[in-house]
């Protein structure tokens, strides 16, 4: 992982606040940390003689985020939510919002209360691809554990308030000196210094750890897609439409990581055990159509049926979505992605391709093994993941 800080660069930045602008953006940059509205970042600074907690505000991207995309939070504000025994979803949002010292800016993002708790100036949050592939397999805790041994590691809660409930119980007592950052099993990696540039570099220095490991024991030989096979595309296209009961715009993918992947043996169970990292389940859904031969109709219904079955399962009084598939994947041949429109398809392949070469890549490690089913229904159902989608 390349380390894009710039000495010369940054002496441009004057406030804390340019710099975590400027961070920001560096770990933005790179896919391999965050895709598509992941991740986080967060400084806390003095206004008036009073801490404030400058967050990334939701609906923003790293790569692109500026002053405007930081949402300002009273900082005891925050701390006082994380000592509450209980704050569901719509009052942690309401809480949030009427700390803020700007109405105008957007709504904080669901990590703040985490963020105001670890006691660093710099707060980097990243869902980088090495850090979860390793996570992300049956033998992710013992590996985590040997590769990280100074960090806090935390199994899978759901994000949110749960999550900075857990880590503010957890770190009590914590020397918090001797905290090199945090490991969200499933989830991503904390790192936060006083220094922006030391807090980066953290990261950047963890994640290269991950991938070194990876690269010595997780490799991953990619056959050529050299394939003749054709579908019908018009037909699955037509059949999509009328399963979503709208417009679809289909991202054909035919790479050779797409076609390795489209190859495997058992491919019904090799492609459906989850997702790479909690959010993309809104982008995704847990698992994809697969598709065998040409009987489209028959795969879709049956996909449909899956749906509708694992939302009655779980379900307590939120409404199912559309069980029509997001995208598939076609044996021997690649993946299609399923978009209402070019960006929106485009956005769903990028997410498939980060979590295919994670897939294969934790098989070498024993296996992989994505959040389990209810929880991946409790995060494509979270109101506050909707939200963004709506947005």
């Amino acid at each position: 992982m390349k380390n894009l800080w710039s000495d010369e660069e940054s002496k441009k930045f004057t406030s804390d606040l340019d710099l975590r602008v400027y961070t920001s953006n560096l770990l933005g940059q790179s896919d391999e940390l965050v895709l598509h509205g992941g991740g986080n970042t967060s400084v806390k600074v003095e206004v008036e003689d009073e801490d404030i907690l400058y967050v990334k505000g939701s609906g923003w991207d790293l790569v692109s985020i500026k002053r405007e995309g930081f949402a300002p939070v009273k900082l005891e504000a925050l701390w006082e939510m994380a000592k509450l025994p209980t704050l569901s979803d719509s009052n942690m949002v309401m809480l949030q919002k009427a700390a803020m010292i700007d109405k105008s800016a957007p709504n904080p993002s669901v990590e703040a209360i985490l963020h105001a708790i670890i006691p660093f100036k710099f707060v980097d949050h990243t869902h980088a691809d090495a850090v979860v592939t390793i996570s992300n397999s049956v033998s992710g805790i013992e590996n985590i554990k040997k590769l990280f041994p100074n960090f806090l590691i935390i199994p899978y809660v759901m994000p949110g308030f749960l999550l900075a409930q857990k880590i503010y119980k957890k770190t009590k007592d914590l020397d918090w000196s001797k905290c090199a950052g945090i490991i969200l099993h499933n989830h991503g990696i904390f790192t936060f210094d006083d220094d922006a540039k030391n807090s980066y570099t953290k990261m950047i220095d963890a994640v290269t750890k991950a991938e070194e490991f990876l690269a010595e024991n997780a490799k991953v030989t990619l056959k050529l897609s050299n394939s003749k096979k054709e579908i019908d595309l018009k037909k699955l296209e037509k059949l999509i439409c009328e399963h979503k009961g709208h417009k679809v715009v289909l991202h054909v993918n035919r790479s050779n990581l797409a076609y390795t992947y489209a190859s495997q043996s058992d491919l019904y169970s090799a492609v459906r055990r989850g997702v790479l990292t909690p959010e993309h389940i809104i982008r995704t859904k847990r698992k994809p159509l697969v598709l065998q031969d040409s009987n489209f109709e028959k795969a879709i219904l049956e996909y449909e049926e899956f749906y509708k079955s694992y939302f009655e399962i779980f379900a307590t009084n939120e409404i199912c979505l559309n069980p029509a598939p997001n995208y598939a994947v076609v044996k021997d041949y690649g993946i299609i992605c399923f978009g209402k429109n070019e960006k929106e398809a485009s956005i769903i392949n990028d997410i498939v391709e980060h979590t295919m070469l994670a897939v294969l890549r934790a098989d070498q490690l024993g296996g992989y093994k994505s959040i389990n089913v209810a929880e991946s229904f409790a995060m494509e159902y979270w109101e506050l993941e909707q939200a963004k989608l709506r947005k």
